[in-house]
């Protein structure tokens, strides 16, 4: 199962505009910028392009790779992948799954679990790195919580565009 490439990119465009909306000044802007010791002019000398290209090629990776996290029929993939005549058009393993994915296709294919999934995501694998980082750095525990909030939501997104039309 391939996800559908567009909504690939979708998703993976989800951070900036997060990023944009939830570092924002009136929200968590300020209080991010004093946990980690920066100012307005520090941010303002970055090269910003290089900032949003990486980031965003960063965010196709994650948006590849969340989507094996929230779309559950990509594992009958990964467990028939080496049986003989995977691949191969009317084999015997490529009708059980062709027959799988029409019974069970759209089974949890939806915005809200895909949702579900990435903030899972964000929760159980962002948020302790994030805060474990944060006190290593001696940024502190709030840095950690602010970082992770918007990885929480913003997988949150990604998961569920990826879920429902990925």
């Amino acid at each position: 199962m391939f996800p559908n490439l567009i909504f690939v990119v979708v998703a993976a465009l989800v951070p900036l505009v997060m990023g944009f909306l939830y570092y924002h000044p009136k929200v968590f802007g300020n209080a991010w910028m004093k946990t980690c010791g920066l100012t307005k002019e520090k941010l303002e000398r970055a090269n910003m392009l290089v900032v949003f290209g990486v980031t965003f090629i960063l965010s196709l990776l994650m948006s590849m790779f969340l989507f094996s996290l929230v779309v559950h029929q990509t594992d009958i993939y990964s467990t028939l992948i080496n049986e003989p005549g995977f691949g191969e058009e009317g084999s015997a393993v490529m009708n059980e799954i062709n027959n799988f994915m029409t019974s069970y296709g759209d089974r949890f294919r939806t915005f809200k679990h895909g949702a579900l999934h990435g903030g899972l995501v964000g929760g159980f694998i962002g948020l302790p790195i994030l805060v474990i980082n944060g006190l290593f750095e001696r940024k502190g525990f709030k840095y950690g919580l602010i970082n992770a909030g918007y990885w929480i939501i913003t997988l949150a997104i990604m998961g569920g565009i990826l879920c429902q039309w990925g």
